[in-house]
């Protein structure tokens, strides 16, 4: 078959070039509207909470806390997809009606993961975007389904993904018509086993050299331990990190979800401080 390109009814495949995420020039850059501001601009946004939404208490409570301290929108997840079907799959819809409350009080845009194509219509009437998370990279479906919808998406990257692979994953929900795609680097798996992934720092300029949308970093599960949350996150917004990603709880110890890779409140008020610094050093402000 070495003469394949000649052969009847067999087409030669070309990859398409340029592709609706490339960028043009280094001037060619999106930005999509967050609540009342943007994220992709000159601010660096914050999208913090929980991993979990655990009661209607718990995530009111924190979402005055990280307003006052600085955050755009709250995360918080309502489906949980969990590598044991015994943990803690989420409150689901219970979960969306107090993310929609906390909107409705506080002001923060909310970002949750959606799992299903089919519930793409509840999660429209409940949050601002929607989130697919690193196993759910390449579900085609999935990624087809949000982008016929009118939300924002954060898509993280999968954690065995190569850059290109991740930017085809965006591909699928522009070319379906929706133009607001958020990229965000949350780690990839390698050999090194001191933290749960490896944050990928070279992913940031990479991905802005390649392509016009925003960039965001997840130094929560980049790391997997709270105690490096901060300095990667100073990391990632130096290499020009558009937004962090980050897990907060009041009490990690007891969290149904993550809690070892969640900081609390004061270290969130920290790190709003310190990045406020970075921010300005790259020409940035939060």
């Amino acid at each position: 078959m070495n003469n394949y390109e000649t052969r009847d009814n067999v087409a030669k495949t070309t990859a398409q070039s340029p592709y609706l995420f490339s960028r043009k020039d280094e001037n060619h850059q999106t930005t999509i509207p967050i609540g009342n501001t943007v994220v992709g601009g000159d601010k660096v946004l914050f999208f913090a909470g929980p991993c979990s939404v655990e009661s209607r208490q718990q995530i009111m409570d924190i979402a005055y806390e990280l307003k006052e301290a600085g955050a755009t929108a709250l995360r918080g997840g309502a489906f949980k997809p969990r590598t044991s079907p015994y943990s803690f799959q989420g409150h689901e819809e219970k979960a969306l009606e107090w993310l929609c409350e906390v909107r409705e009080k506080t002001g923060l845009a909310i970002v949750t993961e959606i799992m299903d194509p089919q519930l793409v219509p509840v999660f429209e009437q409940y949050v601002d975007i929607l989130q697919i998370g690193s196993r759910n990279m390449q579900n085609f479906v999935l990624l087809k389904a949000v982008g016929k919808s009118k939300l924002p998406v954060l898509l993280k990257r999968g954690m065995s993904s190569t850059i290109h692979e991740f930017l085809l994953a965006a591909e699928y929900v522009l070319s379906q018509g929706n133009p607001n795609v958020i990229l965000c680097e949350r780690g990839i798996r390698t050999f090194e086993n001191a933290t749960r992934n490896t944050f990928d720092i070279n992913a940031i300029p990479v991905l802005r050299e390649k392509t016009h949308l925003p960039i965001i970093a997840d130094p929560s599960h980049g790391t997997g331990n709270a105690k490096y949350v901060l300095a990667v996150s100073r990391g990632a917004v130096a290499a020009g990190a558009d937004g962090l990603l980050v897990e907060v709880h009041f009490s990690p110890d007891d969290a149904l979800s993550d809690g070892d890779q969640s900081i609390q409140p004061q270290e969130f008020r920290l790190l709003v401080e310190q990045i406020n610094s970075i921010a300005h050093a790259v020409n940035r402000t939060i």
